[in-house]
């Protein structure tokens, strides 16, 4: 070959083959049905993996709360100040315990209804915040206020007794 013939062949080849020079031995070619079977089988993972979720929600659904469980004695938790509690039983759940005012307490779980972030009682706003998204929720009934959260936080009924705080399962109201 002659220089002029490899000057011409330099100028034909794009500059993005010199960027990014590429060994034809070592390249791989992925055919479109290589890339089909890929996918195939990716969404079947992805299908089986869900119907996994599913049928394991409904073999092993969640147990609801039973009995009243001690949190804490309420001089623990002065007025406007939260309390974060764990309660045990077929898996760990977080919630949180408030302090509004005199004798009046409210108990949610910490999990965010739109990603489970964990929620936290602002006691300037007198809200509780979802920080990954700026939700807010009512410190009162758990309702939301602002934000992308889709329902209101789950919860608890509160039982004061004899200086001790007590939560358990809220009753259902029809209607």
């Amino acid at each position: 070959m002659s220089a002029r013939e490899a000057n011409d062949n330099l100028e034909k080849i794009p500059n993005w083959k010199s960027d990014f020079p590429i060994e034809s031995d070592n390249a791989t070619h992925v055919g479109r049905r290589e890339f089909a079977k890929f996918l195939a089988l990716f969404s079947g993972a992805l299908a089986l993996t869900n119907g996994v979720i599913v049928v394991r929600s409904l073999l092993f659904p969640t147990k609801p709360l039973v009995g009243e469980h001690f949190v804490c004695n309420e001089t623990e938790v002065p007025i406007g100040k939260m309390f974060q509690f764990e309660i045990k039983g077929s898996k760990v759940i977080p919630y949180i315990l408030i302090h509004l005012a005199e004798n009046e307490w409210r108990a949610f779980e910490q999990k965010c209804t739109h990603l489970t972030c964990a929620v936290r009682y602002r006691e300037d706003l007198q809200k509780i915040e979802c920080p990954c998204h700026h939700g807010f929720f009512s410190a009162d009934t758990g309702e939301v206020l602002q934000g992308p959260p889709p329902r209101r936080l789950p919860q608890l009924e509160v039982v004061a007794k004899e200086g001790k705080i007590y939560v358990k399962q809220r009753e259902q109201v029809n209607g």
